[in-house]
This record gives structure tokens, C-alpha cells and sequence, in this order.
């Protein structure tokens, strides 16, 4: 009997199932929020310099741009001198005392005026941010292999909670960039712990609906947010707002159980089988819990604690010729995916659209995304899906720099259909590195590899500071690093019907079975029979 036997006897899709997921789908709903925050709470309105004491605004003190509009980072020196028409013989100066902006609402660029020479500072914000969350995987994820899931993802509520609210009332600037930080650190320990705890609960045929089903509370998170800056525009309320609700989570997850399999692992069997019985009678089957003992747990069990015993560090990732392979290919397909996908999703504003339209649109476009991704997985496979989503996403990207900047639309339709592609190919990655990884060194491949696409993310709003040197360089950046990301997935293996490696023979076994084929025609038909399973095996082993 396995785990999955074991909870089909407590209840494998019961009242308790539907509500452990709710409880961990709520915060990813609000987890949008924080995400792409800096989308309004950064945004930057038109802008130029503040007159002199005792000068009015006009013509005689903004020059004119190459562009025809007021210069946003330069004033005349002398405003009052009228006599001299060419704007070319005077003199310009810094915007000595101030900017005035054209916006009702406020955001960190007015308040500490992130512009002109320190609209650098606007990026950097982000990229701290995106730190955080790096660190904070790689920090929180240790931790909650000694800890527990449980207590990891309870403190991750409270972090974010009280470091978001701290942003919301920061004195400064790098105190700002300080309570960010501490965010993004909340919210990799968040997903963290809440993926692990998903899958864990609902049966293997389910995991990959409960998968989905969490994605999908991220989207409409993304239509939440556009409303909340609409109706708040003031930039420290807003923070406020979006992080008030993870106090509340801090306490419903006190309801969440810790995982069983963790438990079993670490010696605390008796806890385990206490929180089995728990469920069985909360899901109507409290006989069935009463039956199950602490040795039948402990003996259906042994396989994972066998292989849970068996040691792989990240040194065997690179060791292992074949594991190198695909770690090199994984590594550059999750850097270009977090790299490319944060270029357009926090570059909303550089498309002259409506923001908060324009945001609704990027997010709903994540929902014909994922909905394409599962039938190009299940019928096309994954290593089609994965090359093709960012093959595609770079073509998008690169094609940006050659359309003119007054069509908008063509660059909206452009930025959208890329960051669909990018939202798939996320989707993709997922599901093929934990289908690709044996279960011996699963959980240190995805880390590895989700590092990765940390480490993209983070360095993404830096690149946007190349743009003053010349516009288009961002996004051939941002498109050759897509379409090399591309390129190295055509070189993975299939895992369409495939079962999951258990251990590092096992991958190799699979790898000589695939050669196989071409000159084993036989072979090739009988396993064209295997019947498709529509979302693909447990996202979730580990």
C-alpha cells in the first residue's frame, strides 16, 4: 500500500480536501498583489522641472525635447531673459529645485522624486525585491526540511504581513527597499510550503487539477489588483491593503496540518497517524482512521524513507553527465522564462495604454494561456510546449524593437502575446523539471532550477537601465535570452506517458529505452497504445 492508497481510506477528495485548499489558495490569490505592486505603487507620471522661486511655469522655462514635449530633467537658466527666442543659445541647468508631476495619485517616483538621474532607483527597488525572493527559497527551504512545512509557511504569512505593512509606512527610501526585501522573502516561503502542502493532501489523479486550480488563483489575483490601485491611489494605503490580509492567513493556518510524509520522515510517525485520523473523521470515515495502526504507516512508507535516506547534494546535478544535461538546459529555460516574463510584466506603463486596463488585459491573457499550455501538454508533449512557448515569446519580444513607438496597438498585441507565452511556458517548466528529476534528487533539482529563473527575474529590471544608452537594447536583450532559453529545451528528453525515475539508474535505463524505438519499430507501436493522461503525472513527488 502506498501514501495515496492510504489517504483514499481516509478520505482522498472529501470536505476536508476542498477546504485545505481553499485555505491555501486564498493567500495565492492576494500573492498577485505584492508581485506586481511596484506596477502602481512605482509608477511614474509626466513630469518636469519645478520653476524657480518667483517664476511661473511656461515655455520660457521647460525646453522643448527632440520629441516636440517639455524636458522632463532640464530648465533654462535664466527663465526671464525673453529676448533670446532660440532655445538652442541658452543655457540649461538640473532641475534644481524640484519636479512637478501631472498625476492626482502618488507613488514612491513622486515622493522621493525617482527620476531624471535617480529613476535608477526605481528599478533597483524591484530587483531587491526579487532578491528576496531568492534568498528567501533558498533560506526558508532548508528550513523547512528541519522545521516542517507547516511552521515555515506560518511564519512566511506573518513575514509578509509585517514587513508589507512596514513598507506602507516607511520613513525612507532604502528602509523601503529593506521592508521589500522582507517581502519577497514571505513569499518564497509562502509558495514554497504551499505547493509541497497541495499535492500532498489530494489524490494523484487530482494533483495536476489542484495544481492548475492554484495558478489560476494567481491570475485572477492579477485582475484584483488594477481595481485596488484604481480605487486607492495613494501608494502607502495601497501597500497597506494588500498586506492586512496575511494576518489573517498568519492565523487560518494554524488550521493547516502538517505534511505526512515530513513527519514520517523525521521520526514522528505518532504525529502523523494522529493527524490521519483527524482528517478521516473530519471527511465522515472515522472508523477507516481508527483501523490504520503506526506500524502499517511505517512499513507503506519504507520505500520513501529508503530513498529519502539515499544522500544527492547539487554537486551530483553537474557530477552525473546525463543530470548535467538536462540542468543545463532547465537552468537556461527557467533563467529566460523569469527574465523575459518580469521585462513585460512590469513594464506595463512603457505602452502608453491605460494602466489599469492594460494590466487586466495582461493578466486575462493568462487563462487562454494555461488552458493551451494542458492540451499542448497532453497532446503535443513537453518538450514541444517548452521550446515552442519561448521560441515564441522571444519572436514577440524582438519584434517589439522594430515596431515604431505610435503603434501602440501593435506593441500591446505584441507585449501580450509574449507574456502568454511566458505565463506557459512557467506553467510548462513546472510540471517537465519535476517529470524529468528522479525522486532521489527531485527536490534539489527544482531548487536548482528555480534559482535560476530567481536570479532572471532579479536582473530583469536592471537591464531596463541599458535603455538610456540606446531604447532597443533591452528588448534584444530581453528576446535573444528567450530564444536561447528556447533552444535548449529542444534538447530535453519527452516525458509525455512516461513514468516517473525513481532513482539516477532509472534515468538512465529511461534514456537507453528511448533510443530504442528507431530500430525497434515494434516497440515504437505498442507504446503509441499507452493511453493519454490529460495532466500529465504527480507534480508533487518528491
Amino acid at each position: 500500500m502506498t501514501f495515496s492508497e492510504i489517504l483514499d481510506r481516509v478520505g482522498s477528495m472529501g470536505r476536508f480536501q476542498f477546504l485545505h485548499v481553499a485555505i491555501l489558495g486564498l493567500p495565492i490569490l492576494n500573492m498577485a498583489n505584492h508581485n506586481l505592486l511596484q506596477i502602481f505603487t512605482a509608477a511614474t507620471p509626466v513630469h518636469h522641472c519645478r520653476p524657480p522661486p518667483n517664476a511661473s511655469a511656461g515655455p520660457w522655462v521647460i525646453p522643448m525635447g527632440p520629441n516636440g514635449k517639455p524636458e522632463r530633467c532640464l530648465r533654462f537658466v535664466h527663465p526671464s531673459n525673453a529676448s533670446l527666442h532660440n532655445d538652442t543659445q541658452r543655457s540649461t541647468e538640473p532641475c534644481l529645485d524640484g519636479w512637478v508631476y501631472n498625476s492626482t495619485k502618488d507613488s514612491i517616483v513622486t515622493e522621493w522624486n525617482l527620476v531624471c538621474n535617480s529613476n535608477k532607483l526605481k528599478e533597483m527597488a524591484q530587483s531587491i525585491f526579487m532578491a528576496g525572493i531568492l534568498i528567501g527559497g533558498l533560506v526558508l527551504g532548508d528550513l523547512s526540511d528541519r522545521f516542517g512545512r507547516r511552521p515555515i509557511l506560518t511564519c512566511s504569512y506573518l513575514l509578509l504581513a509585517a514587513s508589507g505593512s512596514g513598507a506602507a509606512f516607511s520613513p525612507t527610501f532604502p528602509v523601503y527597499m529593506v521592508f521589500r526585501f522582507l517581502c519577497g522573502c514571505g513569499i518564497s516561503g509562502i509558495t514554497l510550503s504551499t505547493v509541497i502542502l497541495n499535492v500532498e493532501w489530494v489524490p494523484t489523479r487530482m494533483r495536476a487539477i489542484m495544481s492548475t486550480a492554484l495558478g489560476y488563483c494567481y491570475t485572477v489575483g492579477q485582475f484584483i489588483l488594477p481595481g485596488l490601485a484604481y480605487a486607492i491611489p495613494q501608494w502607502r494605503w495601497l501597500q497597506l491593503t494588500v498586506s492586512i490580509p496575511f494576518f489573517i492567513f498568519f492565523l487560518s493556518s494554524w488550521w493547516t496540518p502538517e505534511s505526512i510524509r515530513w513527519l514520517v520522515l523525521t521520526g514522528k510517525s505518532s504525529k502523523a497517524l494522529k493527524i490521519l485520523r483527524r482528517v478521516a473523521a473530519f471527511n465522515g470515515k472515522k472508523e477507516e482512521g481508527e483501523r490504520l495502526t503506526l506500524e502499517e504507516l511505517k512499513l507503506n512508507l519504507q520505500k520513501e524513507i529508503s530513498l529519502a535516506k539515499a544522500k544527492y547534494t547539487a554537486a551530483d546535478l553537474f557530477r552525473i553527465p546525463m543530470l548535467r544535461r538536462m540542468t543545463f538546459c532547465l537552468s537556461l529555460a527557467w533563467f529566460a522564462t523569469g527574465f523575459a516574463y518580469y521585462s513585460l510584466a512590469m513594464g506595463v506603463e512603457e505602452f502608453g495604454v491605460n494602466l489599469y486596463i492594460l494590466q487586466i488585459i495582461f493578466g486575462g491573457v493568462d487563462i487562454p494561456a494555461k488552458f493551451i499550455t494542458i492540451l499542448s501538454l497532453s497532446y503535443l508533449g513537453r518538450h514541444t510546449t517548452q521550446a515552442a512557448a519561448l521560441l515564441l515569446a522571444g519572436g514577440a519580444i524582438l519584434a517589439l524593437t522594430f515596431v515604431p513607438l505610435d503603434l501602440q496597438t501593435v506593441r500591446t498585441v505584441l507585449a501580450v502575446f509574449g507574456k502568454g507565452c511566458l505565463s506557459s511556458s512557467f506553467s510548462c517548466l513546472f510540471l517537465y523539471t519535476s517529470e524529468l528529476y528522479p525522486t532521489v534528487i527531485r527536490q534539489t533539482g527544482m531548487g536548482v532550477s528555480n534559482l535560476w529563473t530567481r536570479v532572471g527575474s532579479m536582473l530583469s529590471p536592471l537591464v531596463k537601465i541599458t535603455g538610456e544608452v540606446q531604447p532597443f537594447i533591452p528588448n534584444i536583450i530581453y528576446g535573444i535570452t528567450a530564444l536561447l532559453g528556447g533552444s535548449a529545451a529542444l534538447f530535453l528528453p519527452e516525458t509525455l506517458n512516461q513514468p516517473l525515475p525513481e532513482t539516477i539508474e532509472d534515468l538512465e535505463n529511461w534514456s537507453l529505452r528511448a533510443k530504442k524505438p528507431k530500430q525497434e519499430p515494434e516497440v515504437e507501436k505498442a507504446s503509441q497504445r499507452i493511453p493519454l493522461q490529460p495532466y500529465g503525472p504527480d507534480l508533487g513527488s518528491s
